[in-house]
């Protein structure tokens, strides 16, 4: 039997409904693949859990229900008293520009304060990090985040950022503006996957402008696309952090009227401790940069 349809089956059963459960799950996982998952584990089990409408669980979901509910109903609770109180292991996603340049110090204060706790690092970016905190493969992340988060996740916004355009050093553009009048960009545009919130933001409003401008290179960090911009090969998106200085061989072009780039930290479940101290962190080190 597969443990995590079992699961997915105790909070549909606990709170009524497939939709209930969504928004009652402490990681983000979407109404279809509940649906689906379920409908494997009763394919699997050769029985019919429960009636969908109007909900109610039949005698073999009832059954199943009362042997999977004590073990689920009290991870949280047996996790607690294993780990006296407090996390022990802290597992933190995050692009590498905030891995190396900004955890560093982060993790110092934590293991001040909460000595001998073990902390796992996983970078990528902000689609790959929701899917990894979406998993339980981490317990927080640090990325792009929409101001509204999605269900079963919560976030916080912790800077918000200017958009900018990347040109290498010598290139005769000298402002957005002059690339929004041309009747063709013909420049090839440098950015984040398609996906990505800070790709779609920068096409949202190219979209309200009337501009058509698509990319032609996708990197997996914005610190490849500024080495890319540097080296040549076309103008790159990205954002303006505070104190931090972009390659001499490349000039920032400020991308008036655009929305900025929220980053912010994103976590699922309960607040323990360690979480919250790292977010006091976290919160000091924004106001810092800014």
């Amino acid at each position: 039997m597969n443990v995590h349809h079992l699961e997915l089956f105790y909070y549909v059963a606990k709170h009524g409904g497939i939709m209930p459960a969504v928004r009652n799950i402490p990681y983000g996982i979407q109404q279809p693949a509940v649906s689906a998952q379920v409908a494997q584990l009763e394919e699997f089990l050769g029985a019919t859990l429960f009636q969908r409408r109007p909900f109610a669980l039949t005698a073999e979901g009832e059954k199943l229900y009362a042997f999977c509910q004590p073990f689920f109903a009290n991870l949280d609770r047996v996790a607690g008293e294993l780990q006296g109180g407090q996390a022990r292991h802290f597992r933190i996603g995050a692009s590498t520009i905030v891995l190396r340049d900004h955890l560093p110090r982060l993790l110092d204060g934590v293991k001040k304060t909460f000595p001998g706790v073990k902390v796992s690092l996983r970078d990528g970016y902000a689609a790959r990090l929701a899917e990894l905190l979406a998993q339980d493969e981490v317990d927080l992340v640090i990325t792009l985040v929409d101001k509204k988060p999605s269900a079963g996740f919560q976030s916080e916004v912790l800077l918000e950022l200017p958009l900018v355009l990347l040109v290498e050093k010598n290139s005769k553009v000298k402002s957005a503006e002059e690339l929004w009048l041309r009747d063709k960009i013909t420049d090839s545009l440098i950015c984040l996957p398609a996906q990505e919130l800070l790709s779609k933001i920068f096409q949202a409003r190219l979209a309200e402008m009337g501009v058509e401008w698509f990319p032609t290179v996708e990197a997996s960090s914005v610190d490849l696309i500024e080495t890319y911009v540097a080296s040549g090969m076309g103008i790159g998106l990205s954002v303006a952090v505070p104190k931090n200085k972009f390659s001499p061989n490349v000039r920032a072009l400020p991308l008036k009227d655009f929305p900025t780039a929220c980053i912010g930290a994103m976590w699922r479940g309960k607040n323990l401790p360690l979480l919250d101290a790292f977010l006091d962190m976290a919160r000091q080190r924004a106001k810092e940069l800014m």
